[in-house]
């Protein structure tokens, strides 16, 4: 006879597959109150550059799923090496053993890399690419006799991750972690690059930045920035010049200089790396969200050569981290087909037309009441708003309109598959524009007397 467990999994096998009201109940979701206070809407299916509600709308997808379904959904070249590497090995662990997947992606990785970053560490997702990244730059200074070097510098401003480390790094003040200041360690904070992407840096804050790293050479391990786009922290984008001083000074002071590639990394830019519109390589980079093209979860860490050196030969010559996950054969073969999508360098062109597009598209929001702002580089657009958006309100009206797109704070942005043609760009502008005008008129309604 079948086990009470088995009768009850048969019984839920039969259930609604979107079940709202368990989900309301027991799931969480990213950044939200248990019990779905804002709307939510449940996804029946994905391909190319549309999502499917189980209602059967169709929505332009905005977001690119966080960013990382960099060439649409369910891509049928990335589909057939995820089915080939299931029928052979999903996963193994990777302490002891090693296999043909992790060793192709790396050589795929390296040879789009720039030299002299050429030692590879895997782990699960971008928080713990940082994780992995601090602990490097912390043991490099242990292991050199540098004991007093147990901070890691970022710019005001920044987002790196939600895990704890990465929390310390991102806005003491503004940043969505300030609830966990007293927990976290202290970092230091360089301030908010105020140079905006095209222009050149006042040569005070250049010596404001030089001045910062002189100031705390004795005590930071290393410093980390989001290249040229500062992310989640804001969607604010800065002229690369900074990063060329904070090259040159990080280099002077012996100081490590990482760069968190997670969100800018494989064309989003407009470059494959944000790190080459100032033509500088960091020390160690950290690299996620399109890795795979938006199909699993991995994360990589990789460092200069004689950073790898150090941790090998120093101290107790092995690096001390090691996820459970590491190099899962079956992120790794997702992540080959996709990096061999991006070497055909069909990016380039489809990332210079949405940036082209974007740029078109939102250029009326600038006369909108309660905008602040519009911006655009590479594969991003940004409405900057007044005010908080109202994320209640905003998702219904995306929807309604046929697309997706999550605003956060005071900003209507997205970041969509290179894959969207121009009517597909022209109709995710056109929302954007239409929803930040009925939000600038809702707002003007709530303050008037």
């Amino acid at each position: 006879m079948p086990s009470p467990m088995r009768k009850k999994f048969a019984a839920l096998s039969k259930a609604d597959p979107v079940d709202l009201a368990f989900d309301a109940r027991h799931v969480w979701h990213p950044y939200a109150a248990l019990g779905h206070t804002r709307p939510i809407y449940p996804v029946k299916s994905a391909l190319g550059a549309h999502i499917t509600l189980d209602d059967g709308r169709e929505l332009i997808d905005g977001m690119a799923s966080w960013w990382c379904a960099i060439h649409g959904y369910r891509h049928p070249a990335i589909m057939a090496a995820m089915q080939a590497q299931l029928e052979s090995l999903p996963h193994v662990m990777f302490g002891g053993l090693t296999h043909a997947p992790a060793i192709d992606l790396s050589k795929a990785l390296l040879a789009l890399l720039p030299a002299p970053l050429d030692a590879v560490f895997y782990s699960d997702s971008g928080s713990v690419a940082v994780e992995v990244a601090m602990k490097m730059a912390l043991q490099h200074a242990a292991v050199r006799g540098q004991h007093s070097r147990r901070r890691i510098a970022a710019f005001r401003g920044g987002y790196h991750g939600d895990t704890t480390g990465a929390m310390s790094l991102c806005d003491p003040v503004n940043g969505m972690h300030s609830l966990f200041a007293d927990s976290i360690l202290m970092q230091p904070f360089m301030e908010r690059p105020k140079a905006r992407f095209g222009e050149s840096p006042a040569p005070a804050e250049l010596k404001a930045l030089r001045d910062f790293l002189h100031t705390h050479q004795d005590s930071i391990a290393a410093v980390i920035v989001e290249p040229v786009v500062q992310g989640a922290g804001g969607m604010w984008f800065y002229s690369p010049e900074l990063l060329v001083c904070l090259r040159e000074t990080c280099e002077e002071l012996g100081i490590l200089l990482i760069f968190d590639e997670i969100a800018t990394g494989f064309g989003r830019t407009g470059r494959a790396f944000a790190m080459e519109h100032a033509g500088v390589v960091p020390d160690i980079v950290c690299l996620g969200k399109a890795l795979t093209g938006g199909n699993l979860s991995m994360a990589v860490t990789v460092a200069r050569r004689a950073v790898a050196e150090t941790l090998s030969t120093e101290g107790p010559g092995v690096f001390m981290h090691g996820p459970t996950y590491m190099g899962n054969p079956l992120a790794c073969a997702a992540a080959s087909a996709s990096l061999a999508l991006f070497a055909e360098g069909h990016w380039q062109a489809q990332v210079a037309n949405l940036e082209r597009w974007l740029m078109q598209g939102l250029a009326p929001a600038r006369e909108l009441p309660g905008v602040a702002d519009v911006r655009v580089l590479g594969a991003i657009g940004v409405i900057e708003l007044t005010h908080p958006v109202d994320m209640t309100r905003a998702p219904e009206l995306f929807v309604e309109r046929g697309v997706w797109v999550r605003p956060f704070n005071r900003l209507i942005y997205v970041m969509p598959p290179y894959i969207l043609d121009e009517a597909q760009t022209k109709t995710l502008t056109q929302a954007m524009c239409e929803v930040a005008e009925v939000l600038g008129r809702d707002r003007s309604a709530d303050l008037a007397p």
